[in-house]
């Protein structure tokens, strides 16, 4: 589908056996096999790539010297990025730390940060010529590539499992998106979608195989990195399911210290839910992936076998960080104290980072004189009636004042 790197673009390099290739499509290494991962190496940033980042929108393509797009690439018509910072004091008390800021990615235009990697697709599907896009996803990815596609005027399939919410759905129908109701969990649709992919000249948006994708996905921290400058905290939580946001993460912080956005490179800490944990048992246990059924009230994590595991426990390792797993009332709790804490609404996965900092205060992996940023990966409105169980229900009252003055005390 491609026929060169751009010019920036180093190569791809094997996260297993550190091969390197200049062959675009060279997903997977022929010596580590289809299990294994690229990652996309830059040549090194002009001396002036502060400047020139500074120059430009606050977006994420602000950072076009660290993103695998061909000079003169047409772009979204719509914002993608750029998602607010707050500080939140009320919120660090209840972690037990001494600081803490949210990063709400809830103001993408689908309402998550799987915005990111989607517009890194539809730039390049568009310049290789794609027919169509296509991936599979628990909700998320689907709606934010069917949104995408939409802005360029790019057709989109999109397989989604039998669970995947109503919301999700809504916004792949009214974006456009055709859209395919598989009959079975994630890691079957998952499947089922790679393979129909790999035989018709679609671009796959599936971030666990196509190496560019992650690519976007670390923007979220090369603009944390930007807007907190010397003020970057000791650690970042984001939500774990497949593992490409994780890897991302980590490679946006490191790229962000290396260009000298930020003096230092913080700890990340993944967040997976208790009852979808094959990575925190990896890293924590023989560093091999047992892959397991997935139940938990936060779809979007919902993920027994991790389909970019390798790249995120390269990226743990290499940083340091560390995987915590959290129960689903601890995620619906976390809803909750972020919305009232923070002002911030949530969808389970996103909740779930929350209620991952403070277990991991509570295990002592984050120290109480530690500083935090929480990535709020997804909006509370994709997720409803989850949210609906967090909560207790309205107080019905009669249209009677002095009934509601009787109530109100």
């Amino acid at each position: 589908m491609f026929d060169h790197l751009p010019s920036h673009v180093a190569g791809l390099t094997c996260v297993l056996c550190g091969a390197s290739f200049t062959d675009p499509m060279t997903w997977a290494c022929p010596h580590c096999g289809p299990s294994s991962r690229m990652d996309v190496r830059y040549r090194p940033a002009p001396a002036d790539v502060l400047a020139r980042f500074a120059s430009r929108p606050f977006d994420q393509f602000r950072y076009r010297e660290l993103l695998p797009l061909p000079l003169g690439a047409e772009l979204p018509p719509i914002q993608v990025g750029g998602s607010p910072v707050s500080s939140a004091a009320r919120l660090a008390e209840w972690f037990g730390v001494a600081g803490a800021f949210v990063k709400d990615d809830g103001r993408n235009p689908s309402a998550s940060t799987k915005d990111r990697p989607s517009a890194v697709a539809v730039v390049l599907a568009k310049a290789a010529g794609a027919e169509r896009v296509v991936c599979a996803s628990t909700g998320n990815a689907a709606s934010s590539l069917a949104c995408l596609a939409a802005s360029m005027g790019i057709p989109a399939t999109i397989f989604v499992p039998k669970r995947a919410p109503a919301p999700k759905l809504a916004q792949l129908r009214i974006f456009g998106a055709r859209v395919l109701r598989v009959d079975a969990d994630y890691d079957t649709t998952w499947e089922l979608s790679q393979r129909i992919a790999t035989r018709r000249p679609w671009f796959n948006r599936n971030c666990a195989v196509n190496p560019y994708l992650v690519e976007g996905k670390k923007t979220i921290s090369l603009e944390l990195a930007d807007q907190l400058r010397e003020r970057i905290p000791d650690w970042v939580a984001v939500s774990v399911g497949d593992g490409c946001t994780y890897a991302g993460v980590v490679k946006g912080l490191e790229e962000a210290h290396a260009v000298g956005l930020i003096p230092r490179v913080p700890r990340v800490l993944g967040v997976q839910a208790e009852g979808a944990q094959p990575l925190v048992r990896a890293l924590d246990g023989d560093g091999v992936l047992h892959v397991e059924p997935a139940e938990t009230v936060a779809d979007s994590i919902a993920v027994g076998h991790p389909r970019n595991f390798v790249k995120a426990l390269w990226a743990a390792r290499r940083n340091g960080g560390r995987f915590v797993p959290v129960n689903d009332a601890a995620i619906l709790e976390g809803m909750r104290q972020l919305a009232q804490l923070a002002g911030v609404f949530a969808e389970p996965a996103a909740a779930a980072t929350v209620a991952g900092v403070r277990e991991a205060v509570a295990r002592g992996i984050i120290p109480a004189n530690a500083t935090v940023a929480v990535l709020v990966t997804g909006n509370g409105l994709k997720d409803t009636a989850t949210a609906l169980t967090a909560v207790d229900g309205p107080e019905d009252v009669p249209a009677d004042e002095a009934a509601i003055e009787a109530r109100l005390g």
